[in-house]
């Protein structure tokens, strides 16, 4: 795993993701280190939240970003294991406006279940730095 949590001066995906999480973490009321972002392919974030949610009290939530799934919401395990996903944000984009992101973890918050979907989405395939790049650059003009 590469991973970075601070902006990076490198790829123009990957300054474009940490533009994308900034915006994101911005809406939530956080900041961007709460991030951490796995370089590798399919690349991914990872993002801190303050919040418990309902029926998971004493474990820690964080927010999950791939560029092939778009967003989940999981939940830390007691035993160290992998993050246990209880909903993905779904939608036709794996950028939607950071607004909706932030109604995606309202609605967790109040275990409302019309937002998301249980089953993970396929929103796009996982094909290199160069389509992330266009992928992201294209959020920014819809």
């Amino acid at each position: 795993m590469t991973a970075s949590l601070h902006i990076p001066t490198g790829h123009p995906a990957l300054t474009a993701l940490w533009g994308y999480l900034a915006d994101v973490t911005t809406a939530l009321g956080i900041g961007p280190e709460s991030c951490l972002v796995d370089h590798d392919t399919p690349v991914s974030a990872y993002v801190a939240l303050d919040e418990q949610l309902p029926g998971y009290p004493g474990r820690d939530v964080a927010l999950l970003w791939d560029e092939t799934r778009g967003w989940a919401a999981a939940i830390e395990t007691h035993s160290g294991q992998d993050l246990v996903v209880v909903r993905y944000l779904g939608g036709p984009t794996i950028t939607p406006a950071p607004e909706h992101v932030a109604r995606f973890v309202t609605a967790l918050q109040e275990d409302d279940h019309r937002v998301g979907r249980l089953d993970p989405p396929d929103l796009r395939t996982a094909a290199g730095l160069a389509e992330l790049a266009t992928a992201l650059r294209d959020r920014s003009t819809t």
